[in-house]
């Protein structure tokens, strides 16, 4: 009997993941336009315009269908206004691929929205598992003091649109403080698809 060939090895933990074949980051100054208090954004951009609002590293074995890719999404704690720190959300190119994120810590929120503009939330604590069904537009939100950290998994040939959410002005809703937690409040600015 031969041995078995080594596979490839990740190590995944709340503070990061080795094995990673990508990482991308995302800057203050690269979320313009995502936030509804412009005046705000612009208070914010003048002093940290270079901060890392989120950051994700990837596994990407392949991009062949039937591949998975894997990897761990690291959103910062803020505010902008009153509007959470967000990441700027996508549909999947190949509109049938679902995605699944898992909450290794802090707490948020999976925004989703049908193309037709139903809103669907998943609130995020550790241990939770959001599923992202087939043509479902999302993104995550950090509601909490601390890091959004989120494992997640997807096909390998799902792709990403990212300019569908721009194109209608937003997502329908938006995740805001209210005093004493969060609610969601209608994005004045929305087009329907």
């Amino acid at each position: 009997m031969s041995e078995p060939l080594p596979g490839p090895a990740l190590v995944i933990k709340p503070e990061g993941m080795t094995g990673r074949t990508g990482r991308y980051e995302k800057r203050l100054s690269d979320l313009d336009g995502l936030f509804a208090d412009a005046e705000a954004f612009a208070a914010r951009l003048a002093t940290e315009a270079d901060r890392v609002i989120y950051h994700v590293d990837e596994f990407r074995p392949s991009g062949a269908a039937g591949d998975l890719i894997t990897g761990i999404s690291t959103l910062s704690a803020g505010r902008v206004g009153t509007e959470f720190h967000m990441t700027r959300g996508h549909i999947h190119a190949q509109h049938d691929r679902t995605e699944i994120y898992h909450c290794l810590s802090g707490h948020g929120l999976m925004l989703m929205e049908t193309l037709d503009g139903q809103t669907v939330v998943t609130e995020l604590r550790p241990g939770v598992v959001a599923y992202v069904p087939p043509v479902h537009i999302h993104r995550s939100v950090n509601l909490g003091d601390e890091d959004l950290v989120t494992l997640f998994c997807y096909p390998a040939d799902a792709g990403q649109d990212y300019g569908i959410i721009a194109r209608s002005g937003g997502m329908r809703h938006r995740a805001v403080a209210d005093g004493t937690g969060w609610r969601l409040e209608e994005n004045s600015g929305y087009v329907p698809r």
